[in-house]
């Protein structure tokens, strides 16, 4: 629609977690330190929270691009799904599903492990939105913890999720799985002064090479009205992009952003 006008390659607000936009402000770029040198060192059991919109599945997607060639991982985008439901995701993510005998999940995935761990490589299991895992599958995730030899885990895992996780963990019924946890990092919105340069980066990196396109009350009505959440960032300057194209307008002001902000009912 408005990419051309902008000399733009593609969308530069989209919503899907595209990797090649992923903006390294203070918090994300420590959230990704953390969780590399945490399963770098095998340590075992790893939760990253953040409010909705705050950029976990980017951040979870950034990751699994980051990892080492040798660890081989297991991802679960969507895990709201019973003990064994979730247990044969695992399988067939894997690649084991052959295998498995009898519905014994934990021994076939033990199996995989134990040979994975022989020929010097480690596995990670990612689960993205984990606040929706049924209890059942959170006591699943904690026996799969427990897969290790003498000398190290067998597998590492590694929890995405909103703040209800941590509510949900700390359940008296789950509270062994909370105490497994080694690593914790809590997502943060962007700051005032991360706005401006996550709106660079982000049209930069869809291909556009003028002067900013957002003016200085633009980005505070912006600042305001999302908080410094990414994705209601997102949807304002998608939309306040298409209004200043609509009405023949080059630059983005703060009355784009507030007819943004009524569309979106966020006013």
């Amino acid at each position: 629609m408005y990419e051309q006008y902008y000399g733009l390659s593609e969308k530069p607000f989209s919503l899907t977690p595209d990797t090649e936009f992923f903006y390294q402000s203070f918090t994300h770029q420590e959230a990704l330190n953390v969780l590399l040198v945490a399963i770098r060192a095998g340590d075992g059991f790893i939760k990253v929270t953040g409010e909705v919109g705050t950029g976990k599945t980017l951040l979870c997607r950034k990751l699994l691009d980051g990892l080492e060639p040798e660890l081989d991982t297991v991802y679960i985008p969507n895990p709201y799904m019973n003990c064994n439901a979730l247990l044969d995701a695992v399988v067939h993510e894997m690649g084991i599903a052959d295998r498995l005998e009898n519905d014994n999940y934990m021994a076939c995935i033990n199996d995989y492990l134990i040979a994975n761990a022989r020929r010097g490589r480690s596995t990670v299991i990612i689960l993205d939105e984990a606040q929706s895992l049924p209890e059942e599958s959170l006591e699943a995730i904690r026996l799969l913890s427990n897969l290790e030899t003498g000398k190290q885990k067998l597998v590492q895992i590694v929890l995405f999720g909103q703040p209800e996780l941590d509510a949900r963990l700390a359940q008296s019924s789950i509270r062994q799985l909370q105490q497994r946890i080694m690593h914790a990092y809590q997502l943060q919105p962007l700051n005032r002064d991360s706005v401006r340069s996550y709106l660079l980066h982000r049209v930069r990196s869809a291909g556009y090479r003028g002067p900013e396109l957002f003016d200085n009350g633009a980005l505070r009505r912006l600042y305001k009205l999302s908080q410094g959440i990414p994705r209601v960032i997102n949807v304002l300057c998608n939309k306040a992009l298409m209004l200043a194209y609509a009405s023949g307008e080059f630059y983005v002001n703060s009355k784009h952003i507030e007819a943004a902000a009524a569309d979106s009912q966020l006013q």
